[in-house]
């Protein structure tokens, strides 16, 4: 079995400092927001699995669709040696890919999480024993620098979480991964399509509503690590999708006034009744938008695929 290579570029308590600062510069603001990150705590993630397989949720199909059909072509197109995938989580997308890279060398998983590295690297190289993984904990949006490893590099971002950047927060991403390409890299780059409201806003408010517990679950965060004394069922979930930016914002809404003390930072946050937290945003792209965003960074976009639908896109970009 190929040795497993563990990288930590995040100091020890940098979850904690990063948590600290995103509360108390999002709920001392108007309106008041928290980045999505911390959805993902255990229990997010398990909900978000479960989201994954709701039959609202199309976006982990559509892609899934693609990624079996198109691997293939993408192997053909960048000849990869390296393969980097940023937010990496489980993998398990991945694994359509690694069947197709013929001449990969190495893999290299980013993520926050040690567990959830460590648990995709050891099944991985079960399943393929001589791939080299070297896995990176680290935050991607705050710049990277990856290990010696053989080119061509396909650096993968996938799941439409770029959608979750604002579009500041997109330039200066987008720049940073062009800043990470030598001649012959390429970037895959998953983005969820505009498309009809009805269906977009059902994708972010499910009937069952696992969704509202996910969105919910980031006040169980603040509760067990902050010390918040913030009861979920105080909020409403919410769901809307804005025609002018073309992005989907879920947000927390008070059901009554109240305050929320948070002992770990000295806070006290009041809510009116009505008032609405921003707890995500998920832009929707279209082809010529992204086109013009990576172009913008120093990109050109060479491939396009979607699935059967029209729903969701892979983008292949290289240096310009």
């Amino acid at each position: 079995m190929s040795p497993f290579l563990l990288t930590r570029t995040l100091p020890e308590d940098a979850t904690d400092a990063a948590l600290r600062g995103d509360v108390l510069n999002g709920l001392t603001r108007t309106p008041k927001t928290l980045p999505p990150k911390w959805f993902y705590d255990a229990r997010g993630s398990e909900l978000f699995e479960e989201i994954t397989r709701l039959p609202e949720y199309y976006p982990t199909r559509a892609e899934r669709e693609i990624l079996i059909d198109r691997s293939a072509e993408i192997a053909a197109a960048t000849k990869a040696r390296t393969l980097v995938e940023l937010g990496s989580g489980s993998s398990e997308k991945t694994r359509h890919l690694l069947d197709e890279l013929n001449d990969l060398h190495s893999y290299v998983p980013v993520d926050v999480s040690e567990s959830a590295l460590r648990g995709a690297a050891e099944a991985l190289l079960e399943e393929r024993p001589g791939l080299d993984v070297h896995a990176l904990i680290a935050d991607f949006t705050r710049g990277l620098a990856l290990p010696g490893t053989p080119g061509p590099r396909l650096v993968a971002f996938l799941g439409g979480t770029i959608g979750n950047l604002l579009p500041a927060e997109r330039a200066a991403f987008l720049s940073s991964v062009r800043s990470l390409l030598d001649p012959g890299d390429a970037l895959l780059l998953g983005t969820d399509l505009v498309k009809d409201e009805d269906v977009l806003v059902r994708a972010y408010d499910d009937a069952s509503g696992v969704t509202a517990a996910f969105n919910k679950n980031v006040l169980n965060v603040l509760a067990r690590e902050l010390g918040a004394d913030v009861d979920p069922a105080d909020f409403d979930h919410v769901a809307r999708w804005d025609p002018q930016k073309e992005w989907i914002e879920m947000r927390l809404r008070a059901r009554h006034a109240l305050s929320v003390k948070i002992p770990e930072l000295d806070l006290v946050v009041a809510f009116e009744e009505g008032e609405e937290m921003r707890t995500e945003v998920s832009a929707k792209f279209r082809q010529e938008g992204v086109r013009t965003e990576l172009a913008a960074a120093g990109m050109e976009l060479t491939n396009w695929w979607t699935d059967g639908e029209g729903r969701f896109a892979l983008s292949l970009a290289t240096a310009r």
